[in-house]
């Protein structure tokens, strides 16, 4: 074969080779976007956040599946009421034809609506800081709550958000002990009641502050009550997202438990609430303050709690376990302090019964401003469900009006039950609040 036989041989070759299909790898995925799995995020949320529709989910498993075939960075999502935290997702470009989201009527409530991922809210954690600072141990009593004061104030609206399917979402704000605290805001669209709306007080559970996002968490909590004809609020925690404050914990300082009683304060003087008709929702260490606040507050019509961390305190000193008997995790670093401070200061609660007594909302069970309605599954490996169980019996023996929801082999979230959840959530407070004479 001479020079230019050769020459011509190899420019073939070349551009056969151009010619060629490019590689499956190269043109099977594509994300518009990814994104990392933070605590509280469910495929529903993401899905609403980054394709503007919850419903459209599965679009990102697809996606995320097809991407892990050939890039072992991102998941591999087999169920999709699981997500792990820190996984990498694939989001898609936007359908050319949206999924039709479902949409409902504002003159008639309607059932929750049935998502298939339960959303996922972050497991409890005690949280607090992590360097030694002054400790007032007393600061923690029923009567220290009680002592202080919540003063008349108006919610001020700060930014209007995209709105849910019949109702307004806004980010408002108010005042707790000279700091401007945060919160998500809904308000139903349609005719308002003479009274007012109802409201949902609503405590969420342990997020780590630096990551909070008022926005992207418990996105289906909210939105099973706010389509359902309830003003919904959900404060931000001082400390957390761009309310004012140092976050330090809800079990070692007031601060949280006075954060929601000022944000009540502030609800019965918003002008399409009904002050007469005010409920309280909370999660895992939302079910804490819940159940504080209505041993203070006697305007809190009723109250519902899910996987609560609801045990007094010398049960959260000795008996908040896992599942193989190991403390949680927040409690083997500098985060647990309030637990050494507590027994530093006051003693054991087997040598100081009384002071112990005297922070534990339990101790006060009779003054309850409403019935209580518990929700917990028995799988939970973050917070007890022996919690509820013995909140159950301690409302009986108090003869409180209580009911305990057991959902077996369920986690911290209900993620198999939620839908039955919220049904019953909604029913408790149409009876208890919305339906209150």
């Amino acid at each position: 074969m001479n020079a230019r036989t050769s020459w011509v041989s190899i420019a073939l070759f070349t551009l056969a080779m151009m010619l060629l299909p490019a590689p499956v790898h190269a043109q099977s995925v594509s994300c518009a976007q990814t994104v990392t799995v933070q605590p509280g995020d469910t495929l529903s949320s993401i899905a609403g956040r980054t394709l503007g529709n919850a419903g459209a989910f599965e679009r990102i498993v697809t996606a995320t599946n097809a991407a892990a075939a050939v890039d072992s960075s991102f998941a591999t999502i087999v169920n999709a009421n699981r997500l792990s935290i820190g996984w990498k997702l694939c989001i898609p470009a936007a359908a050319a034809t949206p999924v039709a989201a479902v949409t409902t009527p504002a003159a008639a409530p309607t059932p929750a609506p049935a998502l298939t991922p339960a959303p996922t809210p972050a497991a409890e954690n005690e949280g607090g800081l992590a360097t030694t600072e002054p400790f007032d141990g007393e600061a923690l009593t029923i009567d220290y709550l009680r002592r202080q004061e919540y003063p008349d104030q108006q919610l001020e609206i700060r930014q209007t958000l995209t709105p849910g399917s019949n109702y307004n979402r806004y980010i408002a704000s108010y005042q707790s002990e000279g700091l401007r605290i945060d919160g998500l805001l809904t308000v139903p669209r349609g005719a308002k009641p003479a009274t007012g709306w109802p409201v949902i007080i609503f405590n969420h559970g342990y997020i780590p502050p630096a990551i909070y996002r008022p926005t992207e968490r418990y996105v289906a909590y909210v939105d099973g009550f706010a389509r359902n004809g309830y003003i919904v609020f959900r404060p931000d925690y001082r400390g957390h997202a761009f309310s004012e404050g140092e976050a330090r914990g809800a079990y070692g300082y007031p601060d949280y438990t006075i954060d929601v009683l000022n944000a009540t304060a502030a609800l019965k003087n918003f002008p399409d609430a009904d002050p007469n008709r005010i409920g309280m929702w909370g999660h895992s260490m939302g079910g804490y303050i819940t159940l504080r606040a209505m041993v203070v507050d006697p305007d809190i019509r009723a109250g519902v709690i899910w996987a609560g961390v609801v045990a007094d305190y010398p049960d959260l000193l000795n008996r908040w376990r896992r599942a193989n008997n190991t403390l949680p995790p927040a409690l083997s670093n500098q985060a647990r302090r309030w637990r050494v401070q507590l027994q530093e200061q006051y003693g054991t609660p087997e040598s100081n019964p009384q002071f112990y007594a005297s922070i534990s909302a339990n101790s006060y069970l009779a003054d309850l401003s409403g019935p209580i309605q518990l929700h917990h599954g028995t799988a939970d490996d973050s917070v007890p469900y022996e919690f509820s169980v013995t909140l159950a019996e301690q409302l009986k023996a108090a003869g409180q009006p209580g009911v305990l929801y057991t959902y077996r082999g369920d986690d911290h979230n209900l993620t198999q039950g939620f839908n039955e959840a919220i049904a019953r959530s909604l029913a408790f407070f149409d009876e208890h609040v919305k339906n209150r004479r």
